[in-house]
């Protein structure tokens, strides 16, 4: 796994995936799960890794586009 995701990107996602996490657990509404949704950006985050971006070929991370 090469990092694949990088700079703003990254901050965005763990944001993202963390404002829908506290909706699934602020929210009594019938519609909360979705909230777990944003497993997925938060775990993409932290790991620097996102499976979407290699099958289409996309990269936010700075090191690994020089090294291209």
């Amino acid at each position: 796994m090469k990092a694949n995701v990088g700079g703003i990107d990254k901050v965005l996602r763990i944001v993202a995936g963390l404002a829908l996490l506290v909706f699934f657990f602020a929210s009594e509404s019938s519609m909360r799960w979705i909230g777990l949704i944003g497993i997925v950006p938060l775990v993409t985050g932290l790991f620097n890794f996102c499976p979407l971006y290699t099958l289409l070929g996309l990269n936010t991370c700075p090191l690994q586009a020089r090294s291209r």
